[in-house]
């Protein structure tokens, strides 16, 4: 079985695709000054783009790994969430507190998908 690799570097891909499983890096946020809310909306935007480009959606997602800078945005993290997932198709998820790699970064999300 192959493997595709999209939109890669030395260190990284973006989509990795192997057989009808497609595997996500994690997503952050361009505008890293917005609030929680807008971060999370910017990352999900990406990870439907991605998702898109190799073949799948969100309503396909089989994993999701969250971190956020703070279990206080717990609750609006999830708002977004709730309203971008349909209705359904809830993936196996784990939500981590964590340092992200930016101190202005609040969320960053891993997927993996089926396609």
């Amino acid at each position: 079985m192959s493997i595709t690799r999209r939109h890669s570097n030395q260190r990284m891909s973006q989509i990795v695709v192997h057989g009808d499983t497609v595997y996500l890096a994690g997503q952050v946020a361009d505008d890293a000054s917005a609030d929680i809310k807008a971060q999370t909306e910017q990352v999900l935007k990406k990870v439907d783009a991605l998702l898109a480009e190799a073949g799948s959606d969100n309503g396909k997602i089989l994993s999701a790994q969250i971190w956020i800078a703070s279990m206080g945005h717990f609750a609006r993290m999830n708002e977004v969430w709730d309203a971008w997932l349909p209705q359904g198709h809830a993936p196996a998820r784990a939500c981590i507190e964590a340092r992200l790699a930016s101190p202005d970064l609040l969320v960053e999300v891993g997927i993996i998908a089926a396609r």
